[in-house]
């Protein structure tokens, strides 16, 4: 790697000293790749290879998804692929190349996202409403141009995001991917591999790990109080419950997250567990007092979340209201002719605002025709209609890029519930209800949903990009591409699977997020029961927690995300603290945190790698009987967790 005079120190990350940390005052950041001189980015090996892993990606998670319930994010399985591929050819100076094919083939995971947690709902409904008809178009038309306003709309906050914001957000995900790529780099091109070697052995660790116990079940991959008699005793009596997910991959998220948003996070999932749901199931009526904690949950509490999500983005809007309007007046600036482009240096180059206003009014025209002619087929309907989807697309960009960089988690199907919600009600309100207003209101949440989740998985892209020294025009560019051959794909892939297994009947596929939005959505269309009181009760509390100084998304997330999976982001987050806290010599301190870092973007990269396989396997048919007690696994779960957690300070304090 080319190190230029004035390049910072390297860390064990493998990054310069600063990309974590916030920068002083007259203190610059300075990427991986030398920003001066234009690097080898878009080649047609980068771009073929990343179409490529976009349409493998795509149909994958489609398909392990609507087929198992499991979806996994695609962007470090695609990063770790493109390294190694990069290194069989032995391709040099390929970290540009990498980082393109990351992102092209990052679309697949955003994409299908957007697809599976809305879409399939129209197949759901159709067995009990047979004259709903969903045709392939209105599902690709509705992932692509969801997905193209997604990386539109988010363009001018990039700046804001990933530079004016260096070292506040953590951005848990980003710092995985963007350790895979440049530890490898570095150590093909050292020749020693120091970095590489660490990553590849936690990978590896946490891989296995994952694997096995989501394989085999030698050891519960869920510890709970409800394991023993006594837990089940309280939890019939209080509906108190205690929960941890022992994978190896939530521990290294929340060792990158930190404590301190791990802590709000735990918070709103112990204000939902251990005060919401105990009064709910005690006081409350006489079926949700014979409800067990976790449908209590499922139906009930986690709709106040869903009200906190949704008032918490409100609230977020406001806040970086300043933020939209300079983005805004960036756009007058260029199309007066005023811009300051020439200015800029080659990693911090944009798309020029004028396209992106103008590729906006294309694809909002685009949107129109296809609700009118595609959807709707009434004019005004269809305005009403790409209106919510302009308001709501554009203004909740900013929410999901902001949960994404604090906890690598984006709220996407909580805030399309909320979309569909209010567009529901509006929709009715003007005379669309009934089986076209159920069409109508999935689409246009289709819509809304990839693009809340393209915008999400973008800011991580493009993070990527900004600490290596990638060029954000040519991430952005080539992005569409990505976009167009995942919805192409994803498209497909539920057309043939809804003709092979159905989404409804025996043996038919689980599609888990694209059930709730059925649920939902019946009631509001065909007349029933809304839960607005939990949603008000969610907003009211979203409000006062900002009130009082607390991290309203944070907290509001941790109600919404179960609390299995949130109690290990605590974990992580105190692991992070005491290695980062353990000398006396906070340069020793640094270093100690740096390589924990590292350990933790392994494990997480492994886990994603791992799962994956670990989907496959179960799809493949294969079954393992564990002759083990449940009794004899909790205990077996909480010991391999301990270790694992010792293995992470250990490693991590070896720094002296």
């Amino acid at each position: 790697m080319k190190k230029d005079d004035d390049e910072s120190i390297m860390t064990p990350t493998g990054l310069p000293e600063n990309a974590f940390r916030e920068l002083g005052a007259d203190e610059e950041y300075h990427p991986v790749m030398a920003p001066a001189h234009d690097q080898k980015e878009v080649t047609p090996y980068s771009v073929i290879t990343g179409l490529v892993m976009a349409i493998v990606f795509s149909a994958a998670a489609a398909y392990l998804g609507l087929r198992v319930g499991q979806v996994f994010e695609a962007a470090i399985p695609i990063a770790i692929i493109a390294v190694g591929l990069s290194n069989a050819l032995g391709k040099k100076n390929s970290l540009g190349q990498n980082v393109i094919i990351q992102s092209i083939g990052a679309c697949s995971g955003v994409i299908v996202a957007g697809a599976i947690f809305t879409l399939p709902a129209l197949f759901i409904l159709q067995s009990k409403y047979p004259e709903i008809t969903v045709q392939f178009y209105q599902i690709f038309l509705s992932s692509l141009l969801g997905g193209i306003l997604g990386i539109l709309f988010f363009i001018p906050f990039r700046k804001y995001f990933v530079k004016d914001m260096h070292g506040k957000y953590p951005f848990p995900e980003a710092t995985a991917t963007t350790q895979v790529l440049v530890s490898a780099q570095a150590g093909a091109e050292s020749g020693e591999g120091g970095q590489a070697k660490t990553l590849v052995i936690a990978s590896l660790i946490g891989g296995i790990y994952d694997y096995l116990v989501a394989t085999f079940g030698w050891w519960a991959e869920t510890v709970t109080s409800t394991a023993s008699s006594w837990g089940v005793a309280i939890a019939e009596k209080t509906k108190l419950v205690l929960s941890c997910n022992t994978g190896a991959a939530l521990l290294g998220l929340g060792y990158i997250v930190g404590l301190k948003y791990a802590f709000v996070i735990f918070a709103g999932s112990i204000f939902v567990w251990w005060i919401v749901i105990p009064l709910m199931g005690t006081y409350g009526a006489p079926e949700l007092q014979a409800m067990v904690p976790d449908m209590i949950f499922k139906d009930y509490a986690r709709m106040i979340g869903i009200g906190g999500i949704a008032m918490a983005g409100v609230i977020g809007i406001i806040k970086s209201w300043p933020i939209i309007v300079q983005a805004v007046g960036l756009a007058g600036r260029e199309l007066k002719g005023k811009s300051d482009a020439a200015k800029q240096v080659r990693w911090q180059m944009d798309i020029s605002m004028k396209h992106i206003v103008f590729f906006i009014a294309i694809a909002l025209a685009a949107v129109l025709i296809f609700f009118w002619f595609g959807v709707i087929n009434t004019l005004w309907q269809a305005l009403v209609a790409w209106l919510v989807v302009l308001v709501i697309a554009f203004l909740f960009t900013t929410v999901a890029a902001n949960a994404i960089a604090i906890v690598g988690s984006n709220p996407v199907s909580g805030m399309t519930l909320m979309t569909l919600i209010i567009a529901s009600a509006i929709f009715v309100a003007i005379g669309l209800k009934g089986t076209s207003g159920i069409v109508a209101s999935m689409v246009i949440g289709g819509v809304v949903c990839t693009a809340l989740s393209m915008a999400g998985g973008f800011v991580t892209d493009l993070k990527i990009g900004y600490w290596l020294g990638s060029t954000p025009k040519k991430q952005e560019s080539w992005k569409f591409l990505g976009t167009l051959a995942s919805a192409a794909t994803v498209g497909g892939v539920i057309m043939l699977l809804n003709q092979v297994y159905g989404f409804s009947g025996d043996n038919a596929l689980v599609a888990p997020q694209a059930n709730a939005m059925a649920k939902v959505i019946e009631p509001l269309m065909m007349g029933g029961d809304t839960p607005w009181i939990l949603y008000m009760v969610g907003a009211i509390l979203a409000a006062i927690l900002n009130w009082l100084g607390v991290p309203a998304l944070a907290f509001c997330l941790g109600m919404f995300i179960p609390l299995s999976l949130n109690t290990p982001m605590l974990v992580g987050g105190a692991v992070a603290y005491y290695v980062s806290h353990s000398s006396k010599d906070q340069a020793v301190n640094d270093r100690r945190r740096d390589r924990g870092t590292l350990l933790s973007s392994g494990l997480i990269a492994g886990g994603a790698l791992f799962g994956v396989f670990a989907a496959v396997t179960r799809f493949c048919g294969f079954e393992y009987a564990n002759p083990l007690s449940d009794g004899l696994t909790q205990i077996l779960g909480c010991t391999a967790y301990a270790l694992l957690i010792c293995y992470l300070i250990w490693d991590s304090k070896r720094v002296k």
